[in-house]
């Protein structure tokens, strides 16, 4: 498969990444893109029909934590830290006439 990689090919795909590429840059990414497509016909080649779909490698169940509040109201302390507050909110410059 490694065949059908042509200069128009590699100039494709520079331009998609928006890289402008040397003739030996292009040389060796003609070379790196047929190692690829060789990898995936021997890839294509396994016999994955009773191979079961997974979207994760290892058994996985809820990965997510409970959504807890750990650190409370603590707005004082917040507020500590403002330069100006008004009304237990930070008081900021008007920034739009």
């Amino acid at each position: 498969m490694a065949n059908i990689i042509s200069d128009e090919t590699i100039e494709y795909v520079g331009i998609l990444a928006k890289l402008e590429l040397s003739p030996e840059e292009k040389e060796q990414a003609k070379k790196d893109m047929g190692s690829m497509l060789d990898y995936i016909d021997k890839l294509n080649e396994l016999d994955t029909s009773n191979v079961e779909p997974m979207s994760h490698v290892f058994p996985v169940q809820n990965v997510f934590r409970e959504d807890v509040v750990v650190n409370g109201d603590d707005r004082e302390n917040i507020l500590k830290n403002a330069p100006e507050q008004k009304d237990g909110s930070f008081q900021v410059p008007k920034t739009v006439e």
